[in-house]
């Protein structure tokens, strides 16, 4: 595995409802190689997932609140998925104003499930390629993307580099993805 010693990541949730794999498992693989991350939330404290979006599952902990996140800090946003979590971060303002951030410092943004919601929320799909969890392809669509039912796909264009994944099934690539675009 690459070593991504002094890179950092931001992951940005809400506080109920991110699905447990697809934050468990990229936040675990970028620690294994050597990443700083950080899960930023609506407000501190605890964020719980769900399985399937109806079981709870693990509680995470948030090291920092939505507002209080100095993004020009960190190399790439990960937003995974889960509809209630992903719902609540397309109408955060603190959301939006990150995922603008990263876009336009040209920074990469990786997003699987519905994590794209947010996306395409904030214009940010308009021009991109991408995939997602299939119930969201009418939004991409009308959003001005490109979608494509594919395991992985990246997207460089507008000047910035997009990686999404469709779900949980989808994770070994999706990690395996944002690895090698922090290694480049």
């Amino acid at each position: 595995m690459a070593d991504l010693s002094g890179k950092k990541v931001l992951v940005v949730v809400s506080n109920r409802g991110v699905e447990q794999d697809e934050l468990k498992s990229p936040v675990q693989t970028l620690k294994d190689a050597g990443a700083e991350v950080t899960i930023a939330s609506q407000k501190t404290g605890e964020v719980q997932s769900l399985v399937s979006d109806w079981d709870l599952g693990e509680a995470f902990q948030a090291d920092a609140a939505l507002s209080e996140v100095n993004e020009a800090d960190y190399d790439l946003l990960l937003v995974p998925g889960g509809t209630l979590n992903a719902d609540n971060l397309r109408l955060d303002e603190d959301a939006q104003r990150i995922a603008k951030s990263f876009a336009s410092g040209g920074r990469p943004i990786a997003s699987i499930c519905h994590g794209p919601w947010l996306l395409v929320e904030t214009g940010l799909v308009k021009g991109k390629t991408l995939t997602s969890y299939k119930s969201v392809k009418t939004d991409v669509i009308n959003a001005g993307g490109t979608w494509k039912d594919v395991e992985v796909f990246r997207c460089p264009a507008e000047n910035w580099v997009l990686i999404t994944s469709r779900n949980p099934g989808d994770l070994d690539a999706f990690n395996e993805a944002i690895i090698k675009e922090l290694s480049a």
